[in-house]
């Protein structure tokens, strides 16, 4: 438009608030994923296992129909504990790390092959608020996948329990949510920074399972070569889990974990180490996102 004709207006429409920018990034994201079918379907099956939760709490609280069920053997085997919720958590967080593998390496990959990192920094929009919005997906995918559902069952199986038994057992609520939120974050982060350092999507999501299988494998290597247990800190799920026992019992823990997150009582690591473990990773992860995510691309 020439400026000579003084036709040029400026915008005169609202301005979205500064702390609600970044918002803009998950909503057009989740439009996307919403036309994948096979997302679709991956994330509606996920919840089968919190139905299947809810259920047995019920008949645990209902002897007529564990009557009619003939599932008296059953119901004595099942006990509403922290093994219980634990186990539920491990699962949940199993399929949220497949959620993460298929969906992560397509949030910032695209962007820097495309060099579409300048037309958003190029606007009043951080580097920062750019992160938190690609992380702001997975935290909400994630989150209706493992701590959601887990509060709603916590709740579910206080209410059919009686008075006191929440009070008691807020270890639990609290183990279900700090548990989760340490596993959606560690994912998020890596899934981002994979995304930001290989573009191709396939090598990204594999290199996610690589990292979290094939180093526990070469982490029991070197245990078994050097007759030590500190090869355990290679291995995400044992570092997890630790915490997760942690977090769900104390000091005075009796389980072995949820699963795919099992423990192995011979070679206890100390959870101090699994604390100063997980937050280097984390700070990895945030190391490779700060070098990729720029404006502009120096190539030497």
């Amino acid at each position: 438009m020439a400026v000579y004709k003084k036709t040029y207006r400026p915008y005169e429409g609202g301005v979205t608030a500064g702390w609600k920018r970044f918002l803009t990034i998950p909503r057009y994201a989740l439009e996307d994923l919403q036309r994948s079918r096979f997302l679709n379907i991956f994330y509606i099956a996920s919840f089968a296992y919190p139905v299947i939760a809810a259920i047995v709490i019920y008949l645990e609280h209902n002897l007529a129909a564990l009557q009619g069920l003939s599932a008296e053997k059953i119901a004595a085997v099942v006990s509403i504990d922290s093994g219980f919720f634990m186990s539920f958590l491990g699962w949940q967080s199993m399929l949220a790390l497949f959620l993460a593998a298929f969906i992560g390496p397509g949030l910032v990959s695209p962007d820097l092959a495309n060099n579409a990192l300048s037309l958003y920094l190029a606007r009043p929009f951080s580097r920062t608020e750019y992160v938190l919005g690609k992380l702001s997906v997975l935290l909400l995918l994630m989150s209706l996948m493992t701590w959601v559902p887990g509060l709603l069952l916590f709740s579910y199986q206080g209410y059919l329990e009686g008075q006191g038994w929440m009070a008691a057992n807020a270890r639990i609520a609290a183990g279900l949510f700090f548990g989760a939120w340490i596993w959606i974050l560690l994912l998020s982060l890596l899934a981002l920074a994979l995304s930001a350092w290989v573009k191709w999507k396939p090598a990204a999501g594999a290199l996610m399972f690589g990292i979290f299988f094939v180093a526990a494998g070469f982490g029991q290597a070197i245990n078994q070569v050097e007759d030590t247990k500190w090869g355990l800190l290679l291995s995400v799920p044992s570092v997890i889990g630790t915490l997760w026992v942690w977090l769900f019992e104390g000091n005075r823990s009796q389980s072995t974990g949820g699963v795919f997150f099992r423990l192995d009582r011979s070679a206890v690591i100390p959870v101090e180490d699994c604390w100063a473990t997980l937050a280097a990773l984390c700070l990895i992860c945030l190391y490779m996102l700060a070098r990729k995510i720029r404006g502009a691309e120096v190539v030497k």
